[in-house]
């Protein structure tokens, strides 16, 4: 995947190319009126955040803690489901 600083830069239309390529949906959630879908890219993790008549993709940063990434899916996932992909 491309360096996060990179991926945020490109149009929304490119980065929902690389997810469609290489995305691997992981689970979603609700946050008040968004679905917010999180994807395993090679060895990054994006949200796809969807509201009314508004879609954005979230890169996280390398270093950003996988524990806080999944946690507010943890009621939603099988971790180990993902670690063997």
């Amino acid at each position: 995947m491309l360096e996060y600083s990179m991926f945020e830069r490109l149009p929304f239309r490119k980065q929902a190319e690389i997810i469609a390529q290489n995305g691997t949906v992981v689970a979603q959630r609700n946050y008040n009126q968004w679905l917010v879908t999180l994807y395993k890219v090679n060895n990054s993790f994006v949200e796809l955040w969807s509201g009314d008549n508004i879609q954005v993709y979230g890169a996280f940063r390398q270093q950003a803690n996988t524990v806080a990434i999944f946690e507010p899916y943890l009621d939603k996932i099988d971790v180990q489901e993902i670690m063997r992909s």
